[in-house]
């Protein structure tokens, strides 16, 4: 059976079902470890703005942190391909290998961003994307082509020639190449113990970039996605029907909301607590506002779902 070839086109709807992360919690880093970060000259230089050198694989490792950076912005530079996948699936692995070959071979003439969507499952909402591997390019801080799924490589190299030909004369060009920035080796081992699903490990480094910089964003944020991935993954299947016999339980309606948001259920989560807002008070309610507050947080403030929450929470309120 011949593979679609992937075409020209907006990026797809839907969402990661991130159901299976439990299971990737639970295991050892191994197949993660020497995913994207082993390869990549850039996870060892923090992804720095420089450009590549010839032959040099240029992988940006992406978080939520650095996604406006390193996708959106580098975007109007060159054209920037970027990858969701998980070093949970073995298509996701080889698609990343294929790539990063085509990235060296082109030598900076675009980026191949990676997102572990099991570490930043944020940047997954971003896209709208149904399964990984999906693949998305941007150019100009717009999608300009996308598909899922495996492709071989001869495909890969006729669609990453299209998007050079596509874009060929409309962006800045790449950054001229000067002396590498100067980044945190904490920092570095940070990001590629998230990517690599190493949440304990990843929690460690940014605690110890926080407490030499308070006011690090990235560190902030990435601590806050941990807590939540390590405490939701830890909670049972069945949370959401322990958590319906018995409403007015707050932790069995904690439990579940952690788990409706793991599995893509942002709103159900945000009602379920909304709605025990509503029925409690004094101090119970306080414990389950600052909770719900804690997963708007969690996504970035604009997202439309969080809008609503907050709106809901408000009207709960007063």
């Amino acid at each position: 059976m011949t593979r679609p070839r992937p075409s020209i086109g907006p990026a797809l709807a839907g969402a990661v079902d991130l159901s299976g992360l439990k299971q990737r919690a639970q295991q050892k880093a191994t197949a993660g470890a020497a995913g994207p970060t082993a390869r990549s000259s850039a996870a060892e230089s923090g992804g720095s703005s420089a450009g590549p050198g010839p032959g040099e694989v240029r992988i940006v490792q992406v978080t939520e942190a650095n996604f406006e950076d390193e996708v959106i912005n580098r975007s109007d530079e060159v054209p920037v391909v970027v990858l969701l996948w998980s070093p949970r699936s073995d298509v996701c692995v080889d698609l990343l290998e294929t790539l990063s070959g085509l990235a060296a071979e082109d030598n900076g003439s675009w980026v191949l961003a990676a997102a572990n969507v099991d570490a930043a499952p944020g940047i997954a909402r971003v896209f709208g994307v149904q399964a990984v591997p999906t693949v998305v390019a941007l150019a100009a801080a717009q999608p300009v082509s996308s598909f899922q799924g495996p492709q071989p490589a001869d495909q890969l190299r006729s669609w990453i020639d299209s998007l050079l030909d596509a874009t060929a004369g409309k962006l800045k060009g790449p950054a001229s190449a000067g002396q590498p920035e100067q980044v945190d080796p904490v920092l570095v081992q940070a990001r590629q113990q998230l990517e690599a699903g190493d949440f304990e490990g990843a929690r460690t480094s940014y605690q110890t970039i926080l407490d030499a910089d308070p006011g690090s964003v990235e560190a902030k944020g990435a601590i806050r996605q941990i807590d939540f991935l390590t405490r939701a993954t830890a909670q049972r299947p069945d949370a959401v029907e322990v958590a319906d016999a018995a409403p007015d339980d707050i932790e069995a309606a904690f439990a579940a909301a952690d788990v409706q948001i793991l599995n893509r259920d942002v709103t159900g989560a945000f009602e379920r607590l909304t709605a025990l807002v509503r029925r409690t008070a004094g101090d119970d309610r306080t414990t389950v506002r600052t909770r719900l507050i804690e997963l708007f947080e969690l996504f970035d403030p604009a997202d439309p779902e969080v809008v609503a929450g907050r709106r809901n929470l408000a009207n709960a309120l007063y």
